[in-house]
């Protein structure tokens, strides 16, 4: 009976020592982090149409090319885990999480695209091409297969509603959609002849999930990173307005001014927003 009990005693410790050994966890770190993919999309508060008495649309480009845009367009290659925006899009296209609408059509999302779609629109399609056989003089036909060049996305095209909540008394904005856009130049082009092309339309809100389970390299603060849903609400980015509906079928800046009238027409149409929410108030 003693036997037996102290057979017990030294396998209930053998129990305990290896659960200590089991729970130990090597923290990479001064501190544990918190898992990225349990994190859920910041909620939104809820408008009612009763309390929205203005509201306007705009398109407004992100160019990635500009310093603070740089978060969005690295990193190029898998670092971490940690993916860029356009690879991020298209691994949710590519899952189903996602469902990207044609672009050449219109931004009202419309018409959905295949995954095969999104990579023929990267010109990315398979092609097929004459070999010859040097040592047979033999001419074989061989199917090449495109690849998705991500590098190619310098910026991004957002659709967004600018409403006043008289509820709260607040201008708000809300992100529609989002659509990458590809600059390349067409084989025998000129190198200066860049063609630009709006690829797909994501619905903003389904990406939300997706967006904010996936990490921003924050290049300054390691200790404070967002997710790409944060950086979008939080408006941690810098653009320029393209358009604005109006009675002209929702025409571009660009279709009646060039350069720097332009852009002063751009910056015009963003002063012309925040003007009218403080004209409402009295001092």
């Amino acid at each position: 009976m003693k036997k037996l009990v102290a057979y017990l005693g030294v396998f209930v410790f053998v129990l305990i020592l290896s659960g200590k050994h089991a729970d130990a966890q090597i923290v990479n770190g001064a501190f544990k982090k918190t898992d990225i993919i349990q994190k859920k999309p910041m909620p939104l508060p809820s408008v009612r149409e009763a309390d929205v008495f203005w509201s306007k649309q705009l398109w407004r480009v992100i160019d990635l090319r500009e310093k603070m845009n740089l978060p969005l367009y690295y990193p190029t290659v898998e670092i971490n885990g940690r993916i860029n925006l356009i690879s991020l899009l298209l691994d949710g296209i590519e899952n189903g999480q996602l469902t990207p609408y044609d672009a050449s059509l219109d931004d009202d999302f419309k018409v959905p695209m295949s995954y095969e779609q999104v990579k023929a629109s990267f010109g990315a399609e398979a092609t097929t091409e004459e070999k010859i056989d040097f040592d047979t003089g033999e001419r074989t036909q061989v199917v090449i297969q495109g690849e998705i060049r991500p590098n190619d996305i310098k910026q991004y095209l957002l659709k967004e509603d600018w409403y006043f909540d008289k509820s709260n008394s607040t201008l708000n904005v809300r992100i529609i959609g989002i659509c990458p856009i590809r600059e390349f130049i067409r084989p025998g082009d000129a190198p200066d002849q860049v063609q630009r092309q709006k690829l797909f339309w994501i619905y903003y809100p389904e990406a939300r999930p997706l967006l904010s389970t996936n990490l921003v390299l924050n290049p300054y603060n390691s200790a404070q990173q967002m997710s790409f849903d944060d950086l979008f609400i939080k408006r941690t980015f810098n653009s320029y307005v393209v358009a604005q509906e109006n009675v002209y079928n929702n025409r571009s800046v660009s279709a009646y001014l060039t350069g720097k009238e332009a852009m002063l027409e751009s910056k015009r149409i963003e002063d012309e927003i925040f003007d009218y929410e403080q004209d409402l108030w009295e001092y």
